[in-house]
Order: structure tokens, then C-alpha cells, then sequence
């Protein structure tokens, strides 16, 4: 639960701030009329993920049970790729996203108004879709628990109201310092859909090593057990682990953190007593 609570967050807090950014721009530059345009773009970015959610769910229960192992697996690639290409953006743009949107929007208002539907639509479909693709693949893992997809509302929710009150000005959080430490969590919560795809495509017979597990803990840690439950719905956890999904899971976890925490380190400001530092030596 905490896993899709996170995504939930993640996904919906960046939506929920690009949101506020432009609102927030159209107000200053006393354009509110246009509000209505920038609303429809959201509400047609939501429908879009509720629709692909649902395609997504309906396709797979039309398949017979290798198709659906195919599916699956494929899907939960895919769902950890996205997630990780958007880590890796939101560490490189965040700093520069405000000025990018505002000039976005100013663009728009030049040309058609309609224009700023589209970009508030690709804006918010973009978290969206990866949302819906993520969730889905979590679910898949988790079984038939509605939990994931609680977890996911209460995170989208939570963002949502973050959202409003950066807005309104009642917080100021620092989002920079926010995502980071999701993005740590958030690779550590790939790791384990990659892993489940892995065994699902071992299940379908795409992949080897079906029956060569790694190790068994299941006798320790019941997978109906409340610890785990609580170690599968943080971290994916699976008490029964190939040996491929074991490579799988350290060849993905050890490189993405390592290039992430150099990405993290190089997008940090330097600091100000080493730029007068700098300057002192300079005029020396």
C-alpha cells in the first residue's frame, strides 16, 4: 500500500504543481477567463488515464493465463522504464520547470487560446499515463486486493491538497528536497515491478529459470502474513525469488541509484561560502 501511496503522490504532486504553476500565471497576468481552457485540458488528461486503466484491465482479463503472464511482464517493463525515465527528468528540470511553463503559456496566449488546453492536457496526461501504467502493473503484483489502489488514492489526494495549499500559500515546502527522497524510494519501488515482470515473463515461458530460485523464505515471511504484506506493498518484496530476478533486480538497483545520486549531486546550487570562497581566491 505504501508503494502506490508513494506513486500516488510522486505522480499526482507533480501534476498538482505544474496545475498550480499555470493557474497561478494566468491570475497574474489577470487572464482568468482563460482558466476554463486550462481546466478542460486536465479534466481531458484525467479521462485519458482512467481510460487507459481501464483498457488496460480489461484487456488482460480476455487473455488466456500465458497471454495474461506475457502481458503483465511486458507491462510492468515498460511501467519501470517510465517511472524511471520520469525520476531521472523531474531531477534535471524541477529547477527550471516554473520558467519553462510560463513561457510555455505565454506562448500560447500569442497564438490560439485553445493552445493552452494542450499544453495543460500533455502536462497533467503525461503523469497521468504513468500513473495509470505503474498502478496497473503494481496491482497485477499484489493479486486482487483492492490496497494498491487505495494507497494510490489516498496519495493522489494528499497531493491534490498539497497542490491547493502551495497555491493558496499555506506551505512552503521544499520540493526539490521532496522529490529526491521519492525518487530514491521511487527506484527502490521499480525494482521490485521489474522484478515481477521478470517472474511473469518466466511464468509465460518468454524468460528461463521459472523453477531456479535463489532463495525461499516463505516459511519465514508468509506472504499472507501482516509483515508480508507490509514488506511486498513497500519494497515488492517476493518471499519466492528467481535467480534472474535476483540479477534483475541488483543489475537495475545498483546503477539507477548510483546515477541518480550523481544526477541529484551535479543539479544542487553550489554553495554561497564556496562561491565567495571562489571570488576571494580570484581577486588574490
Amino acid at each position: 500500500m505504501f508503494a502506490n501511496f508513494l506513486i500516488g503522490l510522486r505522480e499526482g504532486l507533480e501534476a498538482a504543481l505544474i496545475v498550480a504553476i499555470l493557474v497561478a500565471y494566468l491570475v497574474a497576468l489577470d487572464r482568468r477567463r482563460d482558466l476554463p481552457r486550462l481546466w478542460s485540458g486536465v479534466g481531458l488528461a484525467v479521462l485519458l488515464s482512467l481510460v487507459t486503466g481501464a483498457i488496460l484491465q480489461f484487456s488482460s482479463q480476455s487473455m488466456s493465463d500465458a497471454a495474461q503472464e506475457a502481458f503483465a511482464g511486458t507491462m510492468s517493463v515498460i511501467a519501470a522504464a517510465l517511472i524511471t525515465w520520469m525520476i531521472f527528468w523531474m531531477a534535471k528540470h524541477a529547477r527550471g520547470l516554473k520558467a519553462h511553463l510560463h513561457g510555455e503559456v505565454d506562448r500560447a496566449l500569442l497564438g490560439s487560446a485553445w493552445v493552452l488546453t494542450f499544453i495543460a492536457f500533455l502536462a497533467v496526461a503525461r503523469e497521468g499515463l504513468e500513473t495509470a501504467l505503474f498502478l496497473w502493473a503494481g496491482i497485477q503484483a499484489y493479486g486482487s486486493s483492492t490496497t494498491p489502489l487505495l494507497g494510490a488514492l489516498l496519495g493522489l489526494a494528499a497531493a491534490v491538497a498539497i497542490g491547493v495549499l502551495i497555491y493558496r500559500g499555506a506551505v512552503r515546502l521544499n520540493l526539490a528536497r521532496l522529490f529526491t527522497i521519492t525518487g530514491y524510494a521511487l527506484i527502490v519501488v521499480a525494482a521490485g515491478v521489474l522484478s515481477y515482470g521478470v517472474h511473469d515473463l518466466q511464468e509465460a515461458g518468454i524468460l528461463p529459470g521459472a523453477s531456479a530460485l535463489a532463495f525461499d523464505v516463505s516459511a519465514q515471511i508468509p506472504p499472507d502474513s501482516w509483515y508480508g504484506t507490509l514488506l511486498r506493498g513497500t519494497i515488492n518484496f517476493s518471499p519466492e525469488t528467481t535467480w534472474l530476478q535476483l540479477i534483475v533486480w541488483i543489475a537495475y538497483v545498483v546503477p539507477t541509484l548510483t546515477l541518480y545520486y550523481r544526477r541529484v549531486r551535479q543539479g544542487r546550487p553550489a554553495p554561497r561560502v564556496a562561491e565567495e570562497g571562489e571570488k576571494a581566491e580570484a581577486r588574490v
